[in-house]
């Protein structure tokens, strides 16, 4: 396979394409283009918002890039990205949430039909989810988070059904995570033969945290090696 030098980056629940702002700095260095799609509410509004809506919007941005190209996902954005894999030619899973059968592993959560993390977000809450960020940063996201979909997260809990992608995958599991157990990305990537890296970060840890530039560097050099 030849070095992707086109990528797209896809943002977690409640995120942005601002969350990928270290890694496209990195990726550009390198020479990969990096389009970082926002994901949108569909046009009933964000409590309409389904699953297959985000989907779309990611096979989209996928098809407007040339090949060879890879898919980066974090959290959400890493089962959207596992949804989409069939248009791409290499896969980076960074905490993703799982797809079925694993997803029903997940801590057990009830979420309404728009989730208001923009409204009840503290910055007290921001910095303990993301112990590994500096003071800057934290504030930085505080002031970014938004809302989301319940009816995505709850597809995404009951278990999205994926088949087992044909290209190279990396999975990253995350050691302090508290939303994806690193357990099972270890296992999902250990079912797909997939590679693993485990780090020792938060759930956001690779995208925000101090070692974020490090952690995009590692999967630009996994890539090469690939």
């Amino acid at each position: 396979m030849a070095v992707p030098k086109q990528a797209v980056l896809l943002h977690g629940a409640g995120g942005g394409a601002w969350e990928w702002n270290i890694w496209r700095s990195v990726f550009a260095a390198h020479g990969v283009d990096a389009a970082i799609p926002e994901l949108q509410p569909a046009a009933a509004g964000l409590s309409a918002t389904t699953f297959d809506d985000y989907r779309t919007q990611v096979r989209v941005a996928i098809a407007a890039l040339p090949r060879p190209r890879a898919l980066v996902g974090a959290s959400l954005g890493g089962l959207l990205a596992m949804a989409c894999a069939d248009a791409v030619d290499a896969l980076v899973l960074v905490n993703p949430l799982p797809p079925a059968p694993w997803a029903a592993q997940l801590p057990a959560r009830d979420w309404p039909d728009r989730v208001p993390w923009r409204r009840d977000t503290r910055l007290t809450g921001t910095r303990r989810a993301l112990p590994d960020a500096d003071d800057a940063t934290a504030l930085f996201a505080f002031r970014r988070w938004r809302d989301e979909s319940g009816a995505v997260l709850r597809a995404a809990q009951a278990g999205i059904a994926i088949e087992r992608p044909r290209c190279p995958v990396l999975c990253i599991a995350s050691q302090q995570d508290q939303d994806t157990p690193p357990a099972l990305t270890v296992a999902l990537a250990a079912h797909w033969g997939a590679d693993l890296l485990r780090v020792s970060s938060s759930h956001v840890g690779p995208l925000l945290g101090r070692d974020a530039a490090t952690m995009a560097a590692q999967v630009l050099a996994w890539l090469s090696d690939r």
